[in-house]
């Protein structure tokens, strides 16, 4: 990723004061001109990067100048950290080197106040390889193969073009164009099983999905509800649903406004809450609670 680049550059010529364009084109592993191109990046953002010709020249920073007061502040060199601990909780980029070095430079000690694990209990691993099979297709531009899992518990095959992760509302799904549909959607990754990359390349940027919001893509329409909740149960509906959905009313009983998928997912939630939980709203949906609870 060039931002990667970009910032281990300023850091290596910090640390090692002069290096050719040709050495850092090797150390990336890219061209020599994408490193000149780098360079003119640099330059624009007021970085003092120059170059000087001739025997012992090559690539240097101005000796006086210093990253964390020149170029970010306080706060956006924390938000930079915390970005990337969150990323490299699901390993979608190698953060762990880069972390250490942007630490090192802005002379941080006190970042291991978090850790994001997006992982779930007892699946780690597991969760880990999905998600680098996942970042690799996404990269590479391959097409991939699985088995997904409905609302209903059915079954289907798939096959589709990767394009971007999103994690929302406690759960990560994948936007992709779905060959199978001829339509995008929006995949709950906890529910594609027998994952595969296959050797197919399909068109970098030919493909952008909708908003995740806006696309008919979680296989699943989400139901307005309104819930009721007695106080001794408070504990698990503030784990559960997000604190401004819900209300206190007079009686004591929670009272929970919130837009979740209506499928058999859904049913299970509710019935898991045993008689702790009232549906006021839908009618319809409270109905079929009901008759699930006979």
């Amino acid at each position: 990723m060039r931002i990667h680049r970009l910032f281990e550059m300023v850091y290596l010529l910090m640390n090692r004061k002069t290096m050719t364009a040709n050495k850092l084109a090797q150390h990336f592993e890219v061209s020599k001109r994408t490193i000149l191109r780098d360079i003119e990046i640099l330059s624009a953002a007021d970085i003092p990067i120059y170059t000087t010709q001739g025997k012992g020249g090559g690539v240097s920073i101005m000796e006086e100048y210093v990253l964390n007061k020149s170029l970010l502040s306080e706060d956006d060199q924390n938000q930079i950290i915390l970005a990337l601990q969150g990323l490299s909780a699901t390993r979608q980029m190698e953060t762990d080197k880069l972390l250490g070095k942007l630490q090192n430079l802005f002379e941080k000690t006190d970042n291991d106040w978090i850790k994001v694990d997006f992982s779930r209990w007892g699946h780690g691993e597991a969760d880990s390889q999905r998600f680098d099979l996942l970042k690799r297709s996404i990269l590479r531009h391959t097409a991939i193969t699985f088995d997904y899992v409905g609302s209903y518990g059915e079954q289907s095959e798939r096959k589709v073009y990767p394009l971007k992760l999103v994690f929302k509302s406690k759960a990560w799904y994948l936007q992709a164009f779905c060959l199978n549909r001829q339509d995008y959607r929006t995949f709950k990754i906890n529910r594609m099983l027998h994952l595969s990359e296959t050797d197919e390349i399909f068109p970098a940027g030919q493909y952008a999905p909708p908003p995740i919001e806006d696309s008919g893509a979680t296989v699943d329409s989400l139901v307005a509800l309104e819930l009721a909740f007695p106080a001794q149960v408070a504990y698990r509906v503030y784990d559960e649903f997000d604190e401004g959905a819900i209300e206190q009313d007079d009686n004591g009983w929670l009272r929970v406004f919130a837009k979740m998928p209506e499928d058999g997912w859904l049913y299970g939630f509710l019935l898991s809450f045993g008689k702790d939980v009232s549906v006021v709203a839908p009618e319809r949906l409270k109905l079929h609670l009901e008759k699930l609870r006979t």
